[in-house]
């Protein structure tokens, strides 16, 4: 098992290009399921999540070729309408193979979803929402089993938006009889960017990317090649190592106005920010300032970037405020922050940080994708060395992480679990 080794106090300078989105990357996999023919994504993140879903694919029947950040998805014919406990576990997207197999299959067996620790992630919206689309639905032995000879479409309103609530629903109403209604769903630019997907196989839907969505189904989808949408949450996290390290960073190909709220609070906390069309440069001309934030549903501040703003706002002036309202039990990071000195006391779903001098390097363990990141920032800032333990979860969701921050001048490196240094 790796760990990373990130000696502190560099300031970073210079460019990163920023990757495929991953949270997008995995439902546009996932609806290829919907029709046959030959589907071309680019831009896909090389990371473990997305080959976790294209060996899903494989068990299922799909022909998967993936070659650098290049996918080829062939699905005329699936072998298999059952994502197997041992892949699910490991990826809780991987129920978002539940949707397409039921509409184009007409039945579909899906583990439980695991994932990572973060609270109860339930996924009842998305059974209630395919039921009242038609599908027979029973849940028995840790397995989800669906039944529909056809999903008929049907007015679903969503009790909180759901990402991948949305998404499922979305792809299974592509394919229903008649018209189907998504009420409160969610908006983030992920749906949007699977919509366009399939709409280009041939879907009809309407209002992706606001809180009602129209998907009047047909028959069935033809192939298309598609370009992922650029990962905000991989721009933020280098936004907020460059905040924390006093530096002067530009990440290009992303798409700035994915990125509102956390350039709000960017600049709220003392960072000078320059937008351009699919670049954003960040320098700090003076110390970092305290800002209170909310995660939202998007547009809202996102919660994948609270960890790390909670380590940014460890070293800012003044005594800040993180709330979590997305999930529970967000908060596994706070313990491994306060070894390496951090001031944080947790009330409720808040977070009360009061900002310290330093932090101190210390060895940490990662509890789940996002924390890894949120440790990796207060490392790039801390005195001394700090060890990233559990790395794991962080190679689900960042593309080579150690090699674009060594590349802005980080002392950051990849190592076996306890190797001397």
């Amino acid at each position: 098992m790796d760990e990373i080794l990130i000696k502190g106090g560099k300031r970073l300078c210079g460019e990163v290009r920023i990757s495929g989105a991953k949270n997008s990357a995995l439902p546009i996999l996932a609806s290829t399921i919907l029709g046959s023919g030959e589907c071309v994504i680019t831009n896909v993140p090389r990371v473990v999540d997305v080959l976790t879903m294209g060996k899903l694919l494989g068990i299922l029947g799909a022909k998967v070729s993936h070659e650098a950040n290049r996918a080829v998805i062939q699905t005329g014919m699936i072998e298999c309408t059952e994502a197997p406990y041992d892949l699910v576990k490991t990826m809780r997207a991987s129920v978002l193979v539940l949707g397409p197999l039921l509409a184009r299959w007409g039945e579909a067996k899906v583990s439980l979803p695991g994932g990572c620790a973060i609270g109860s992630r339930p996924v009842n919206l998305h059974l209630a929402g395919l039921a009242k689309l038609g599908a027979d639905i029973s849940i028995d032995h840790g397995y989800i089993t669906a039944k529909a000879t056809r999903l008929r479409g049907g007015r679903i309103y969503c009790d909180t938006p759901t990402v991948t609530g949305t998404e499922n629903l979305m792809m299974a109403a592509s394919l229903a009889e008649g018209t189907t209604v998504l009420e409160n769903a969610a908006k983030e630019p992920e749906i949007l960017d699977l919509a366009d997907f399939l709409i280009k196989r041939g879907a009809r839907i309407h209002g992706a990317g606001t809180d009602v969505i129209t998907v009047e189904g047909v028959r069935e989808l033809h192939g298309g090649d598609h370009e992922v949408i650029p990962d905000r949450i991989e721009a933020g996290t280098y936004l907020a190592a460059a905040a924390i390290t006093r530096g002067d960073v530009t990440v290009t190909h992303c798409r700035p106005g994915h990125l509102e709220a956390v350039l709000m609070k960017m600049r709220e906390a003392g960072a000078e920010i320059q937008e351009e069309k699919d670049t954003v440069r960040l320098t700090m001309p003076n110390g970092l300032r305290g800002t209170d934030v909310r995660t939202l549903p998007f547009p809202g501040f996102p919660t994948d970037m609270q960890a790390q703003m909670a380590a940014l706002m460890s070293l800012a002036e003044g005594t800040s405020v993180v709330t979590e309202t997305v999930f529970e039990s967000r908060f596994m990071h706070v313990e491994e922050l306060r070894r390496m000195g951090a001031h944080i006391r947790v009330e409720g779903n808040r977070l009360v940080v009061t900002g310290c001098k330093k932090l101190t390097g210390a060895p940490v363990m990662a509890s789940d994708l996002r924390a890894s990141a949120g440790l990796i920032v207060a490392g790039l800032a801390a005195e001394g060395a700090t060890q990233v333990q559990r790395v794991y979860h962080l190679d689900r969701g960042y593309e080579r992480i150690e090699e674009k921050l060594g590349a802005l001048g980080a002392s950051i490196q990849r190592q076996p679990a306890g190797a001397v240094h």
